[in-house]
């Protein structure tokens, strides 16, 4: 059982959780590339609707990898708390699988200002990821 403490911080986390999720990029303060305001979707819709999306429009391999890292994302900031960093990471993988969706994708490249903000742990995976594509593509060309 949990005592009274413990119900009364749950309950104060999932107060905050449900105005997040109600809010908006441009009612936090983004300046994201969203033209009008969308709400953004709780984690767990997100993480399905973004493993329908490999599901309906990635090969087979290239969906193995997006799946693979769609899930380790979504495991490694299952715990985070900060507000900021909550909407920033639902409101990009919402852009990416409305990208997904209206094959928006197909010869994007990378936004500058987002590529000067991430970290280097976020550009090492980044160039992991660029590694594997690469590989992929190469041992398609020695099959035909």
């Amino acid at each position: 059982m949990l005592n009274e403490k413990q119900h009364s911080n749950i309950s104060d986390k999932m107060r905050v959780f449900s105005r997040l999720l109600m809010a908006t990029p441009s009612s936090m303060g983004s300046k994201s590339s969203l033209s009008e305001a969308m709400a953004l979707l709780p984690p767990l819709q997100l993480y399905r609707r973004l493993l329908r999306v490999h599901r309906k429009k990635l090969d087979p391999e290239m969906r193995i990898l997006g799946d693979l890292y769609v899930k380790a994302e979504f495991r490694a900031h299952r715990e985070v708390e900060n507000p900021v960093h909550i909407i920033g990471f639902l409101t990009e993988w919402q852009l990416y699988a409305q990208k997904l969706e209206g094959d928006a994708w197909a010869g994007d490249k990378l936004d500058k200002t987002k590529l000067d903000k991430m970290s280097d742990q976020q550009l090492g995976q980044l160039y992991e990821l660029m590694q594997t594509i690469r590989a992929k593509d190469e041992g398609e060309g020695e099959d035909q």
